[in-house]
């Protein structure tokens, strides 16, 4: 296991991204994925300012949905941390348990399907061909 970075005993780099982090998401506390990759301050940085840009910025898809795309595609990857940071985060945003099972369903037919097309190499059909 890595070793979480405190803020107490982190950098000045480091005490930065964690300030934004605080700043950001409006709370005091900084969860471990970034403790934990605060080992490599400049991964934290990086990682950090693309998640913010891509979860925080106003766009077209709201804010639970990028949430729900975040906990399929970490289901799909079998990030047990990602599932349950973003899970929390969704349910914050207003997430029921009849979403979270039909999202869980949605990504479990999409991996199957994703499979069989796979497997048998089946071709795009043009229509399908933008």
């Amino acid at each position: 296991m890595t070793k979480l970075i405190e803020y107490e005993e982190a950098s000045d780099e480091v005490r930065a991204v964690y300030d934004d982090i605080r700043a950001t998401r409006q709370t005091e506390y900084i969860n471990n994925f970034w403790k934990s990759i605060a080992n490599h301050p400049p991964t934290l940085r990086r990682t950090w300012e693309t998640l913010k840009e891509v979860m925080a910025s106003p766009g077209e898809i709201d804010p639970l949905m990028r949430e729900l795309i975040y906990i399929a595609v970490s289901v799909t990857n079998g990030c047990d941390y990602c599932i349950a940071s973003h899970t929390a985060a969704a349910r914050a945003k207003g997430m029921s348990d009849t979403m979270l099972g039909e999202l869980l369903a949605i990504a479990a037919t999409a991996n199957m399907t994703n499979r069989l097309a796979n497997g048998y190499q089946i071709p795009v059909d043009e229509v399908f061909k933008t």
